[in-house]
């Protein structure tokens, strides 16, 4: 049997993007958002300037960035990986192709086309096709049967290329509610702080009460953005990984269907 073909790259490690994000997200609320030059002599954020604003956010801010940042590296990680996984043609013409082989009873061709192809589909159908060849030299058993091992052969196979492809989408998954859930915090910090500026006997603090407001107002856009965001990569990159799964499924119907077609479904 020849050398099976397995993905060489297994993606970048979730742990460190999370802090690298995690160290440029201080750097930029801390080095950038608290700089000087964005507040006034007293203090308080230069009107129309985004940065004092964001800074008045509180330290929740750069907890949320760092989510946020999260989200983009990993998405952009995925975007790269699927990509390479898929192949060099467009998946629905990689599997007509193959399809076409296979009903010819061309199964060089169709190793050929798969080798030609690469990333994980295609290795997955090459291990199929691979076993296509091996087990017709089987003796005692139903073709039949052979044909489930050629199905066992690619399942197998799927079974080894699913957590490369699934690599990281918990993280983005995990996101999708902790955003939200880092922004809730952050607006109820900033309600705390505003109702104590209104608790105080007297007039209310009006400097307090709008500095509890905006920290409230700023976690709240910037977790819900962030859940957002996440929700919406997950379910797009979700989306692709179970296109190629059915693409895989039908090939490998096709390459048992083909063999039982071709020798029937009696023992040799």
């Amino acid at each position: 049997m020849e050398t099976k073909k397995q993905s060489k790259s297994k993606g970048i490690s979730a742990g460190w993007i999370i802090l690298g994000s995690a160290i440029v997200a201080a750097v930029f609320f801390f080095g950038v958002c608290g700089h000087d030059s964005h507040f006034d002599d007293k203090g308080h954020p230069i009107q129309g300037d985004f940065f004092g604003i964001l800074y008045q956010g509180g330290y929740v801010i750069p907890m949320v960035i760092t989510l946020l940042l999260t989200v983009l590296t990993l998405s952009i990680e995925r975007l790269f990986a699927l990509n390479r996984a898929s192949g060099k043609a467009k998946n629905e013409k990689f599997v007509v192709a193959v399809k076409q082989k296979i009903d010819a009873g061309d199964i060089a061709g169709a190793i050929q086309l798969s080798d030609e192809q690469k990333g994980s589909i295609a290795n997955i159908v090459r291990e199929g096709l691979v076993r296509y060849d091996d087990v017709e030299d089987i003796p005692n058993i139903t073709n039949s049967d052979k044909a489930e091992l050629i199905q066992k052969e690619i399942d197998e196979a799927t079974t080894l290329e699913l957590p490369y492809l699934e690599k990281n989408l918990n993280i983005i998954a995990a996101i999708s509610t902790l955003g939200t859930l880092f922004g809730l915090f952050g607006t109820v910090l900033g309600m705390i702080r505003a109702f104590s500026a209104m608790g105080h006997e007297g007039a209310p603090d009006s400097t307090a009460l709008a500095v509890g407001i905006s920290e409230a107002l700023m976690n709240t856009a910037l977790g819900i953005g962030t859940g957002a965001l996440a929700i919406i990569t997950y379910t797009y990159f979700n989306g692709r990984i179970t296109t190629m799964t059915n693409a895989i499924d039908e090939i490998g119907f096709a390459i048992g269907q083909s063999f039982i077609k071709r020798h029937g479904g009696l023992a040799k």
